[in-house]
């Protein structure tokens, strides 16, 4: 399989995910700032740009180190996963093999995927910097659309790096499935990536290859 996203502009912009889902989290255990609860029910740019300070203040008080991969692993698990919806973005990764596949693989490649994704992007954290500075164009949404596209812009170092976040409304709050990095949509790459392999070994092969990916991430491999 070819190498996923890469390049530090794809960083930042998970960097910047993941302080937006994090936010979410009302109760933040080992944040040494006050936090507020968010309603996550709430307009989805307002949640973003609320989202996202919140955890950018939160660098400002105390940096996240780089090497201490258990504290960053930790926010990833606690304060992220639960409010990003990962079946629905493997659904969307995997397209007509999803439907093609048995209840039992569909558990395996989500559970891998959600691992890559924590093991590939974890230190993508670290890369918030203090001065990060973050901008809000305005988003047409509508009060009744259920699927909205949040833009905003980050700063790395001299350029502008535009970032769209693609969220839907369910019955416990909006959700977010997929990012758009400079016109490139993470569900894309990815299904690219799936679709190769599945055409090539199968979804079992698929999630083997997942597997390994993942043990060696785990065990510090690149």
């Amino acid at each position: 399989m070819k190498q996923f996203l890469r390049g530090n502009s794809i960083r930042v912009a998970l960097a910047i995910l993941f302080a937006a889902c994090s936010g979410l989290w009302p109760v933040f255990a080992t944040c040494e700032t006050q936090r507020v609860q968010i309603d996550d029910h709430s307009d989805p740019q307002a949640l973003v740009q609320t989202a996202t300070q919140e955890i950018l203040d939160e660098v400002r008080v105390r940096a996240i180190d780089p090497d201490d991969i258990p504290r960053i692993m930790d926010i990833v698990e606690r304060d992220i996963l639960p409010y990003t919806d990962i079946e629905r973005t493997t659904k969307f990764v995997m397209g007509r093999f999803w439907r093609t596949s048995t209840p039992a693989q569909q558990q395996e490649v989500v559970e891998q995927f959600k691992l890559l994704l924590i093991h590939t992007y974890s230190g993508a954290l670290a890369l918030l910097r203090p001065d990060q500075q973050i901008q809000y164009p305005p988003s047409r949404i509508a009060p009744n659309q259920a699927d909205v596209v949040v833009r905003t812009v980050a700063m790395d170092g001299s350029r502008q790096v535009e970032i769209d976040y693609r969220l839907y409304r369910t019955r416990q709050g909006w959700r977010l499935y997929d990012l758009n990095v400079v016109g490139v949509w993470l569900v894309q790459i990815y299904r690219l990536q799936f679709s190769e392999e599945i055409q090539k070994s199968g979804v079992d092969g698929l999630i083997k290859l997942l597997r390994e990916r993942n043990e060696k991430l785990a065990d510090g491999g690149s």
